[in-house]
This record gives structure tokens, sequence and C-alpha cells, in this order.
């Protein structure tokens, strides 16, 4: 079964967006300061928090892992695996209208454009922080977040992940042929339950 949340109140930080420009130096942030805090008001405006998750049982044999929705061989999914029985398929969106504010900044204030994509990040990333949270208060012990792309984990199996959780009807997110997520700000992950 995929539950679906909506999140009305997700906080980004000038120091979250700091670090998604990869901006370190304190002279720097000071002087984009007001540039950042700006951009996270409007970010706020636009965004449309959302996030399905669904848990499935997971057996292992060796690299080859049978996730309950598909089964994947990953050497690297299967570490971050080891000794977990349950998986969470999870998926969050700050939603298309950061898009749109990204994609018009980008063509008029491309620095603007850049902080707004950075903004995007953060948020996305605050969902699913807290969506972790939420699952550690359950009781549950949890592996760190692993997407498709990281290490040998095939970017094809977004399309088993995307059907699995119905994402374009659970939160409205799609992907493109390229196996690229819409909107861009969008994340999906599987999180191992020791």
């Amino acid at each position: 079964m995929v539950t679906v949340k909506n999140y009305g109140d997700v906080t980004v930080t000038p120091e979250e967006v700091y670090r998604f420009l990869g901006i370190r130096d304190p002279i720097a942030q000071a002087e984009l300061t007001s540039e950042v805090e700006s951009a996270i008001r409007e970010l706020e405006a636009a965004i449309t928090p959302r996030m399905c998750y669904a848990r499935f049982p997971l057996h292992s044999d060796g690299d080859l892992l049978d996730l309950g929705f598909t089964k994947v061989e990953s050497r690297d999914l299967a570490k971050n695996l080891r000794g977990c029985s349950e998986i969470i398929l999870i998926a969050a969106t700050v939603g298309l209208e950061v898009d749109r504010s990204i994609a018009k900044y980008s063509r008029l204030s491309p620095s603007r454009g850049l902080i707004l994509q950075a903004a995007g990040a953060a948020a996305v990333e605050n969902i699913l922080d807290r969506a972790t949270e939420e699952f550690i208060a359950e009781g549950l012990a949890l592996r760190p977040r692993f997407s498709c792309g990281y290490g040998d984990l095939p970017l094809t199996l977004q399309r088993e992940i995307f059907a699995s959780l119905d994402c374009p009807r659970s939160i409205g997110v799609s992907l493109t042929d390229s196996l690229l997520m819409t909107p861009t700000k969008s994340v999906s992950a599987i999180i191992g339950i020791e």
C-alpha cells in the first residue's frame, strides 16, 4: 500500500543553500545573504511538498536482491542493505512551480536561478529528512537512503520504482525518456530497515 503525505511547512535555511551551492567562505556567504533569503521566501511561496512511500520485504542472495517490487543486482545496494529484511521505497518532490521559477530566473537572472536550484534541492532533502525522522520515531532502525545512480545501482530501476509507487498519480512526478524526474526537484530512494 502506498502512503502519500503532503507537507505544508518545509524549512530551508541559508546554510543549506550555501552547502548546495558549494560556498563555504563566510565572506562570500555574507555578500549573498539578502539574495539567498529572498530566494528562500520565493521558494516557500511556490513549494508544494509531497512524499509517497511503501514498505516491501527484502530477500538477498549475495548481490542479487529481491526488493519485493522487482529484482536487481547491485553490489553497492546489497552492501547498504546487509542485515535488513525490509525496505522503504520513497519518493518526494517540491512541485512544478519551483521548476517554473528556476526556468524563469535561469533566463532573467542566472545567479538567482542557481540559488533557487540550491534552495529546491535543500527543500526536497528536508522532506526526506523529516520522513526519515518520522520512521525513526515509529521505532524503525534505518540505513542511509540509496538512490538509483548511486554506485552500481542502475538508473533504469527508476521505472519499477515509479510504477510501484505510482508517482505520477501519487505525487505528480513523472519520468522522462532519459529517466530524469519531472519536476526536477524530486528524489526517489530505497531505505533499508534493520
